[in-house]
């Protein structure tokens, strides 16, 4: 053989590790949602990328992530709560990543800060409001039409919200520290604690029900689980979404509170062209129009028009969000988590 045909050979034999590795991702997702199947196999359809996907919780994700350390085979992170997202970021979890497209698409807001190297450790995709639904029976809009209200003596027995320590539930008791200083928090998270109809239990979707059978008079909730009830092939679960009224609170102060689900390319990825390519196809408009009417949240890339019924009967049209930093309410975890301790909030 002659020696250019083998050393094309050998050239060819190789860049075969590199062209496999190229062709699948592996992916930590805490995104346990049946419709987000749609957009995995569109990428790969779109890019002939394959996704090897590990499914689990936030802090399942964050703590397989640090066992493993250089070892991960992770390529690609998604999360659904803005103080994990932080936390990770914190942790080192995370490889910045420069993409002018993603710049471009996601608002400063709903990523995270540029790294020493200019690069950005993660992108949120998508997000949800959490608002307040209530029993029109017994209450009208402006009586919950503020999230400090749920702490007032006249809903003595009529709270239900789920674990203070779920993710969802600290990141808007960060927001609130925020808003109105730890002692006025810890005083409200004991109004809160003081109004419930029962301990806490279950998920958002048990709190609505709780309001929509009597068990309740006002709940905690994010939207897309109200959302996915409205737009229920279920009678019985459409028929208990009308029986209560939402609120998205704070309308004529700081805002709702918004939670943000994101992506990041793994510390330790094999493969970080590939993931790149991946959290640049979840800020297309497809992936993004997805999110808004495959699992009713809210698109966070410019310029994306969303149809879905239930979002817009919910909002009206628009709504005002709060645009507190990320960093602020992740910051504030382990201060709340001591609160809800002290005022006995499980």
């Amino acid at each position: 053989m002659k020696k250019t045909a083998l050393a094309s050979l050998l050239l060819a034999l190789a860049t075969l590790p590199a062209l496999a590795q190229d062709k699948a991702i592996n992916l930590y997702s805490a995104r346990h949602y049946p419709t987000d199947e749609a957009l995995y196999s569109d990428f790969t359809k779109t890019t002939g990328i394959k996704i090897n996907r590990v499914d689990s919780d936030d802090a399942g994700i964050l703590a397989r992530l640090k066992a493993e350390g250089s070892a991960s085979p992770a390529d690609v992170i998604l999360l659904v709560d803005a103080s994990r997202l932080w936390r990770a970021e914190v942790d080192g979890l995370f490889l910045p990543i420069k993409s002018s497209m993603l710049d471009n698409a996601i608002p400063t807001n709903l990523r995270a800060k540029p790294s020493d190297n200019g690069g950005t450790a993660w992108y949120g995709f998508s997000t949800r409001a959490r608002v307040i639904v209530y029993d029109k029976a017994k209450f009208n809009k402006t009586d919950v039409d503020a999230y400090e209200k749920l702490a007032d003596p006249k809903f003595k027995g009529q709270l239900c919200i789920r674990s203070g320590s779920h993710p969802y539930n600290l990141s808007l008791f960060g927001a609130m520290n925020e808003h109105i200083g730890a002692q006025k928090t810890e005083v409200w998270l004991k109004g809160l604690v003081d109004n419930m109809a029962r301990s806490p239990k279950g998920g958002d979707t048990d709190q609505i029900k709780g309001v929509a059978s009597g068990e309740c008079g006002v709940a905690v909730t994010n939207t897309y689980y109200l959302a996915r009830m409205m737009r229920s092939t279920n009678a019985d679960d459409r028929a208990m979404a009308e029986r209560v009224g939402v609120v998205f609170p704070n309308q004529s102060s700081w805002g709702t509170h918004m939670n943000v689900a994101g992506g990041a390319v793994a510390r330790y990825a094999k493969n970080p062209d590939g993931a790149v390519k991946f959290l640049e196809y979840l800020a297309s408009p497809a992936a993004q129009n997805h999110f808004a009417n495959g699992n009713n949240e809210w698109p966070t890339a410019k310029g994306v028009v969303i149809d879905n019924p239930a979002l817009k009967a919910m909002t009206g049209g628009s709504f005002k969000s709060e645009l507190l930093p990320i960093s602020a309410v992740g910051m504030n975890q382990i201060k709340v988590q001591q609160m809800l301790d002290r005022v006995g909030f499980r």
